[in-house]
């Protein structure tokens, strides 16, 4: 038998849960359904996590300047297992504080895939295995949005070519890494590993890092950066990737001429 709602948000992320309070707050009968964790990747995978990661990385950059203020130390060393353990609890208790949010204001939610079955129907496939058959007046699709691949170019493994999952629980710090990007999200990545002494080459093919920024900021963020270590190129185009053993070769256009490096 089909449960009847009078809207059904499918995406749990920060679009589709405050639409899902609101519809209930207003007298509607209404449900969520995500497949993965509520919160969204901005909650789960983005922007809270990776300010975790980036305060543990100010403590550490913190603690090696600390002689510079008459603060001696016996050095610091990064446990990197713990760390990544600290982000994801961070992210966790964050997500269940959501999951409470649609307790509290009378929210159904359905953790699984929805398909729709018809105009004003869908049928959702439980993670536990179960499936359900719900019916809706309207429907609120808030699905979000995932990394793009290309087929035999960028295709994340895990090991040699990472999406930012994987750049958020390293099982260890690489000796070095190619952030292609210049966004915020590529930015972050790039201080907290060159932070914790990994070196971080950026690639960006616009003429300006941080391109959505006013110019004056991203001139000073590129600025602010090379001083830390980061090697930045701007109006560069990455034409191939070709993962060796421990390694991934990569071809790069820079300043009309191609070149190849390691990482």
């Amino acid at each position: 038998m089909s449960k009847k709602y009078d809207v059904v948000v499918i995406g749990g992320g920060p679009g589709g849960y405050v639409a899902a309070i609101r519809a209930s707050q207003l007298g509607l009968k209404t449900a969520v359904v995500e497949k993965e964790n509520l919160g969204g990747i901005c909650l789960n995978w983005g922007c809270i996590p990776t300010k975790a990661l980036l305060k543990a990385s100010e403590l550490y950059a913190s603690i090696e300047k600390a002689k510079d203020f008459g603060i001696k130390t016996n050095g610091a060393t990064v446990d990197i297992k713990k760390l990544i353990e600290r982000s994801r609890d961070v992210a966790g208790g964050l997500s269940d504080g959501v999951e409470f949010l649609m307790k509290k204001n009378n929210v159904d939610v359905f953790m699984g895939t929805a398909s729709f079955t018809g105009p004003k129907s869908l049928q959702i496939q439980l993670n536990k295995g179960d499936v359900e058959q719900v019916v809706f007046e309207s429907a609120i699709v808030a699905t979000g949005a995932r990394p793009r691949e290309i087929k035999g170019v960028f295709e994340a493994d895990g090991k040699n070519v990472w999406h930012y999952r994987h750049a958020m629980t390293p099982e260890k710090l690489p000796k070095s890494m190619l952030v292609i990007g210049s966004g915020a999200i590529g930015m972050e990545f790039a201080s907290f590993y060159n932070t914790l002494g990994t070196e971080v080459h950026v690639v960006e093919a616009q003429s300006n890092i941080l391109p959505v920024e006013d110019e004056e900021v991203s001139k000073l963020a590129e600025k602010m950066f090379k001083k830390k270590g980061v090697k930045i190129d701007t109006s560069a185009k990455v034409l191939n990737l070709k993962s060796l053993k421990g390694s991934i070769e990569v071809t790069l256009e820079l300043k009309g001429k191609e070149t190849k490096s390691k990482y």
